[in-house]
Formats: structure tokens, sequence, C-alpha cells
């Protein structure tokens, strides 16, 4: 008995020891933990990738609460003059579970949205590796179970701690902030059309963290910065594929910590005086390394949230869209470098302004003067002068990945025959959208119609093709049989545009460059063979990547057609212009996404190629935002998203000589430069630093390398 009393006592004396909200957040991870088991979490299966994600995250919470538990029996109460674990820190650890956390829950969140798709619940009952509620209302229900306790008292914690956390209690809700800012200057979730006068200000808060901070500190919130925006902004991947969302948040949560290791020693060293230009730099050459690549993917590229001004895009004619994205860097950086220090020591940091505010209005003055004038600095006036051409661009609003593609084929015939009968003056070229007649042209056109479907769809397509009495390009799927050593044959699958002479004869075929990484294409089976299965059990379909930036040949005009998500990169479509393309007609399949914001934003990243070549720019989507951009950037005439709709656009095409219109942008002619241009600009500034500090310090000598004398 006298045992069990000591027991009793020593607990008790114990608990009352253990800082109250300590006592609560292990408490907390505790209780949340049966919460796990009872409805609406017991109505599905749990034992999946997400769970497994949520038991890992809870057992860390439950870890560290346990860590926590000693600091004020060991700490500060015994011993006054130790100091408390938090002070001097560079990131806190309840930081970094409330990041996993959040992280966690925004994914399960999103995902859930594939519980209201038939066919990923086909995928389900079919004996697919995934589990989800019978609904999104239901699926997302068990993301609050799961993950609400644990924000919650991570959160607590947090605040709790904010009173003795150096040097800034408040970093971590100041990069939040900054990627919400990030996120909502772009058509996003809570305003269609986005608020692009934000992208100005909105990375102020998270370069003020980054310049006060140590380097490990800023490899933690610059990751943080990046992962949070990258999923915030990218939401609609969740019902593109079901790996898709998963995959770009890790591989953007990497890149981002690879760009933040390489950042962190450079702001520790470089001189306030230039570490806004240092930071613009920096922030321009990632924009474009992540663009690049197997793994490109230049979706949010700062620059291309100014769409609605495009006064402030003209200068992408010379640098591309990266110049456009240089000065939102640059003007958030020097904004920051005046907020980092007080007044009375900020002389320098005034200077900054002036010169940002200088590079500004004259990338402003410059794309006044063209809009005024409506003709390039190095081209002569494209439109107005020669003849135009008339095209139809149909959005059918209809699902691809749904097996209707005979009602598909009858809401195309409908709507096409409708726009070709309402005027008088012939149609030149109409345009359906990426994926818009499904079934393989090459294969079923051999195949017996009295004995298949597809066989017959193909044929009525064929017969219709015919009468319309003009030009079509449409989205097909194509093939080739290659012949490999011995006597085997491979087949290659392509995502490609079929070009139609009226009389029905195929006058080209254009193959996908750019695929989708990990969802269209990925290279690496022989040497990464588990990915390769694990995205297939996930019901991943390859394409192989076609190789040549095809030009058609209209009698009017010539044009290229990239398909999809290549309307974004610029090196991409610039290879078509430089091939002779006198428009850019991008055709998409936006449809899958399920929100016009996904739409919208690939809209916006597209109309920077206009200006980059300073070619007319037409998209016919699927359902996305099907749309006529002239070559400023300007944006003529566009179809609602999410509707049926046939729109009918007249495009002058400028002097025409032979089909070809004259003149090259200097972006044109020499690509992507301005990237290269900021790598020099922050090896000129590394030569700076190790300069001062090598005349300064003579005994450290030149034996030390320019590299090593900067990282120290």
């Amino acid at each position: 008995m006298s045992s069990l009393r000591c027991v009793t006592y020593g607990l008790k004396r114990t608990l009352i020891r253990i800082p109250l909200h300590s006592l609560l957040y292990i408490s907390a991870c505790v209780v949340v933990f049966p919460l796990f088991f009872l409805p609406p979490a017991t109505r599905i299966e749990r034992w999946d990738p997400n769970t497994i994600m949520y038991l890992s995250i809870w057992s860390i919470h439950f870890l560290y609460a346990l860590y926590r538990m000693n600091w004020r029996v060991d700490g500060r109460k015994t011993d006054p003059k130790k100091r408390h674990p938090l002070e001097d820190v560079p990131i806190g650890g309840e930081e970094v579970l409330l990041t996993l956390t959040g992280i966690g829950f925004l994914f399960s969140y999103i995902f859930a949205a594939n519980a209201n798709l038939d066919y990923v619940q086909w995928f389900i009952r079919s004996g697919g590796n995934l589990k989800l509620a019978p609904d999104s209302r239901t699926e997302r229900a068990v993301a609050f179970v799961r993950y609400g306790p644990l924000l919650m008292g991570g959160f607590w914690v947090y605040i709790r701690n904010a009173e003795v956390r150096r040097p800034d209690s408040w970093r971590l809700p100041k990069v939040l902030f900054s990627s919400l800012l990030t996120t909502l200057s772009f058509p996003s979730f809570l305003q269609l059309d986005g608020y692009g006068a934000l992208a100005w200000v909105a990375l102020i808060p998270l370069f003020s963290v980054l310049f006060r901070s140590d380097r490990k500190a800023i490899v933690f919130y610059g990751t943080v910065y990046g992962t949070y925006t990258s999923t915030l902004i990218n939401f609609w991947l969740g019902t593109f594929s079901l790996v898709s969302l998963l995959v770009i948040i890790l591989i953007q949560g990497a890149f981002y910590f690879l760009f933040m290791m390489v950042c962190a020693p450079l702001l520790q060293r470089v001189k306030p005086l230039y570490r806004f230009v240092l930071v613009a730099s920096l922030f321009t050459l990632f924009e474009y390394a992540r663009s690049s690549g197997f793994l490109g993917y230049p979706w949010g590229l700062l620059g291309a949230s100014q769409y609605q001004w495009p006064v402030v895009l003209q200068v992408a004619e010379i640098t591309g869209v990266w110049g456009v994205s240089f000065l939102l860097f640059l003007w958030n950086a020097a904004l920051a470098e005046l907020w980092t220090e007080s007044w009375e020591e900020s002389s320098q940091r005034v200077r900054a302004i002036l010169f940002s505010a200088l590079l500004v209005v004259g990338a402003l003055v410059y794309g006044g003067w063209i809009l005024k004038e409506d003709m390039g600095l190095w081209t002569p006036s494209l439109p107005m002068k020669g003849g135009s051409v008339r095209i139809a661009l149909i959005q059918q609003n209809t699902d691809p990945r749904k097996d209707e593609y005979r009602k598909t084929f009858e809401v195309l015939k409908r709507l096409t025959d409708e726009v070709l009968r309402s005027k008088e003056s012939p149609v030149d070229l109409v345009v359906w959208s990426e994926t818009a007649f499904v079934p393989n042209l090459r294969r079923w056109s051999r195949e017996d119609p009295e004995k298949f479907e597809l066989a017959r769809l193909v044929r009525d397509f064929l017969a219709y093709q015919k009468t319309l009495g003009t030009y079509l390009i449409t989205g097909n799927d194509d093939y080739e049989i290659v012949s490999k050593a011995g006597s085997e044959e491979v087949r290659k699958n392509y995502n490609a545009a079929v070009f139609f002479a009226p009389d029905g004869s195929i006058q080209g075929v254009y193959h996908k460059n750019k695929l989708v990484p990990f969802t269209e294409y990925f290279p690496y089976e022989k040497e990464f063979p588990w990915v390769y299965k694990a995205l297939q059990s996930f019901d991943v379909h390859f394409w192989e990547p076609g190789t040549e930036q095809t030009v058609f040949q209209h009698p009017q005009f010539r044009f290229s057609t990239p398909i999809c998500f290549e309307d974004v990169f610029p090196n991409l479509v610039r290879k078509f212009v430089l091939n002779g393309a006198d428009l850019i007609v991008n055709i998409s399949n936006d449809y899958w996404s399920l929100t016009p914001v996904e739409g919208k934003q690939h809209a916006i990243h597209s109309v920077l190629r206009a200006i980059e070549n300073r070619r007319p720019l037409l998209r016919a989507t699927a359902s996305g935002w099907t749309l006529y951009s002239d070559p400023y950037g300007r944006i003529q005439s566009s179809l609602p998203l999410y509707e049926e709709g046939a729109l009918l656009v007249e495009v002058p095409l400028g002097e025409v000589l032979q089909g070809r219109v004259e003149g090259q942008t200097f972006y044109t002619r020499y690509g992507d430069w301005f990237p290269l241009w900021c790598g020099g600009v922050i090896f000129l500034l590394i030569l700076l630093t190790v300069w001062r500090k090598t005349s300064s310090s003579p005994a450290r000598g030149y034996h030390r390398c320019f590299l090593g004398g900067l990282l120290g």
C-alpha cells in the first residue's frame, strides 16, 4: 500500500509540474486516436496511403507531446539559470508539426473531391488500391475528424510558446500569409479573376522573415512557402489523376528545399544594399529552373498574375515572362528591406525602393507606348494590315474520360453546324479541342464498322468532316509501330492533333511534345520499375512524347497547335513560331479539373505566349477558357466556362508573305536569355561579396576559394 501511495504521490507531483498547455496537448493526442474509429470514419475502410500518412503525423505529434512534458520538470523551475528550450532556436518543433499537419489536412480535404467521381468509384469497386468514402462530403468530414484536433492542439502550443521564441515569434504565420496572398493573386477558389495587385506585396512577409533568419530557418520557411503555395494554387489537380496532387506537392516541396539550400548562405553573406537584387535574380532563375527538364512545370509563374494589365506585360516581348516576374520579385524584396529595419537605418534601403520603382515605371512606360502605337519595338505592325481569317472555336463541355463518345460527337456536330450556318461569310478553320474525338482514327478506320461501334463512329466522323466544306483540326490519339532489334515491334502511342482538308484528306498530324510527368509520361521504367508499376496501379496511362514542332499549312496562313499545358512553356511555343507559325492555336481539355479556376489559370499563363512572340493566340477547350487574344495579350472575345458554345473570331493576319508573318521579337530570336542574365548577376554579387570579405581580412588570405569565402 505504501508503494502505491508513493507512485500516486510522485505522479501527482509530476503532473502538477507539467505546464497546463503541455498536459492538454498530450491529452488531445490521446483523445483524437479513438475518434479515428468513430463515424464517419468507420463508414469506409481506412487502411490506405492516406491513413498511413495520418497515423505517421499523429505519432510524431504524440512523441513530441511526450518530449515537451520534460521541459517544465527538468527545466526552469528546478534550475532558474537553465534556458528555455525554445529560446534562440532556429525552428520550433511545433512549427514543423503544424506545417506537416496542415499539408496532410489540405491534401486529404482536396483529394476528397474524387469521391464524387463516377469513374473513381468504379476504380475503387473494381479492386483499385484506393479507399474513399462514397461521397466527398463524408470524405471531407473524415479529414476534419483526423486533423482538426491535431491542428488546434499544435496551434495552441505554438501560441503559448510565442513569448519565448526568438528572434521573431510569428515567422510561420507571416510565411503562410505570404503564401495565401500569392495564391489569391492568381485565379483562385476565392476569386475567379484573381487579385493581381496582391502580387506586388505578397512576398513582403516572406522576404522579411528570410532576411532576419539564420540558414536553417531560411531553408525551412522557404520550403514551407513553396509547398503551401504550390498546393493551394494547384488544388484542382486533385481531380486530374489519382496521383497528380501528391506528386506535385512532393516535387515542388523538394524543389523549394534545394533552392533554399542554395539561397540560405547567399542571403546571409550579401549586404542589404545588394540583397534585394540578389533575391529577385534568385527567384527568377528558380522559376526558370523549375520550368525546365522532365519535371518542368511552369505553373504559378508570378508574372502571369498580371494578365489583367497588359501594360505591365509588354516587356515580355524582350525578356519573356521572366522579366515580368523579376519586376515583381524586385519590388517585393525592396519593400521587405525597408520593412526589416527602422527608418533611421534605412537610407540604403530607400535607394533600393527608388531603383526598383525606376525599373517598374520604365516597364510601364514602355508597355504604354507599345499599346498606344499598337506595334512592337522589335517587329513591324502585325494587326490591322493585310487580310484576316475566320476561325470557329468549339467548346463541347463534355468529359472525355467518360465513354460517351457518340454523345460528345453529336454535341460537336450540332455546335459546328450552328456556327457554320449562322454566318454568311465562310469559315476558314474549325477547331475542336484536345481529345474532342476520342476513338483512334488510324486504327478504327481499318476495322469493320458492322462489327465494332468505335469503327462505326469513326466512319460517321469521316463522312461528316467531308460535309463541312472547310478545314478542321481536332484532338485525337495516334500511334506508330516501331521495329526494334530482331523481329520485335513496339507500338508508340501519342496524344495528337489531326488536320483535315475539306476533301477529307489528312494534311498533317502533330504529336504532343511535352507530356505531364508521372501522369502522361515516365521515361525511367527500367531504372525505377517499382515507381512505374505504382503509377499504373493508380490507373495512369502513358504516352510517348513527339519530337517535331509541327507547323500546319493552311492556304491563307500557317499555324501550330500546342496541346493542353504545352502553351505554358515559353520556349516550346517560341520554337513553333521560329518554324513559321503565324497563329498559335492551343487545344486543351480542362473539363477534368471540375472547376473553372484551372481553366482560368491555364489561359492566363498562355496569354503571355502571344506577347512574347507577337502572334495571335486562340484556345479551343473541352471546357476551360475558350478565347481569342491579340498579339498584345488583350483578350478580344471568349466563351463562359463550363458551358456549351462556339466562338467565331476574325483574326487579322498582318503583312503576310507566302503564308508567313514577317518579323520576330527579341524573345523569339534569343529565347530565355533573361534568366541566364539573372544567373550572371548572382555570380557578380558573389564575387563582389568575396572580394569585400578577403580585402577586409588579409590574414585569411587569397588562398581561400571564392565559394569557400562566401559560404564560410
